[in-house]
């Protein structure tokens, strides 16, 4: 019925130049007193011959309305499938749309150039940047002062965004080497916090970190890294607190008793450049440490969740569990 109308609609001047046609012919007919059956009989003629013809256009018109609607509904608009114009009106909508796709193609195809561009160049950089990073931790190592100690500490800093960012660019890049295979958790858990000790002790943030005996499908790498980020922000926003690791069947739970998160910052904790209330307090802030969480946990099918009460700590749930996927 809304194909009728709409044809009804987009006819309606054909329709109403057909009633005005009829009225002058009826007019002449009358003029010229003509006898009515012969007035009658051509009037149905011409019924009969403008009933098919729109019965026939209407069918044709109908078949290339459905064929468009299905050319829509794919998500990527192919040229080649539309219906062959008729007329030159559609001729010429198609040139246009020919050239609009030209168009849009070679944008899309520069813009991933640039992408990739870019892509290859900070890839590079973090590469390169850990040859110095490294030469100045060798060096650190040898000064014992504690301004020595300040300097690594804020040098391990900015190995970890280094990191972030290798993180980043390997997630956008959609070639992440993702090794799944069952893996003990225990060694995952303390190879981070060994890693993120120093901060610990920095932060005088004590840590109770529970044997889990769990044996999950999941790539450890990936996994470690989402671990080294909840405990990196444990230890930002639990300075002189306490910091517990603990499982629950098959979940793993990371809670600190720090700052907390404000209620209404919760729902966007996983947005990609979201700060929240403790990001504008702390400037060096940049929101992508949760995003790529929240990205490594949605691909290696795990869950994360967070929950938080302002000035009462925080708990982070990571869901192990792999049903549906089998260990060859």
């Amino acid at each position: 019925m809304r194909i009728f109308w709409g044809y009804v609609k987009e006819k309606a001047w054909l329709l109403a130049l057909l009633g005005v046609c009829t009225g002058l012919f009826a007019l002449v007919l009358a003029l010229y007193d003509l006898p009515a059956e012969a007035a009658g009989y051509a009037g149905l003629l011409c019924l009969v011959v403008v009933l098919t013809s729109a019965v026939v256009d209407f069918s044709l018109w109908r078949r290339k309305i459905m064929e468009l609607e299905a050319v829509a509904g794919q998500a990527a608009l192919a040229l080649d499938k539309l219906p062959e114009p008729a007329g030159l009106k559609e001729q010429s909508y198609h040139a246009l749309l020919l050239e609009m796709e030209g168009a849009l193609r070679a944008a899309v195809s520069a813009s991933d150039a640039r992408a990739r561009e870019a892509g290859d160049y900070y890839t590079m950089w973090v590469h390169q940047i850990k040859t110095p990073i490294a030469a100045m931790r060798l060096m650190l190592q040898e000064d014992g002062t504690q301004r020595g100690r300040e300097l690594e500490a804020e040098l391990f800093r900015v190995e970890r965004y280094v990191e972030l960012v290798l993180s980043y660019l390997r997630l956008g890049g959609g070639s992440t080497d993702y090794l799944i295979r069952e893996s003990a958790l225990d060694p995952i858990l303390r190879q981070a916090v060994r890693k993120y000790a120093p901060l610990f002790i920095r932060g005088k943030v004590s840590l109770d970190l529970r044997e889990t005996g769990l044996r999950v499908l999941t790539d450890e790498k990936w996994l470690q890294l989402v671990v080294e980020q909840v405990l990196s922000n444990a230890v930002k926003y639990a300075p002189g607190g306490h910091v517990t690791v603990w499982a629950e069947g098959e979940w793993l739970l990371i809670e600190d008793d720090g700052v907390g998160i404000a209620r209404e910052d919760l729902p966007r904790i996983f947005d990609r450049g979201f700060t929240g209330c403790n990001g504008r307090m702390d400037k060096r802030a940049t929101g992508i440490g949760l995003y790529l969480c929240g990205q490594i946990c949605r691909r290696l099918g795990h869950t994360i969740t967070v929950d938080s009460e302002q000035g009462r700590g925080t708990r982070v749930t990571i869901g192990l569990a792999r049903p549906y996927l089998e260990v060859e």
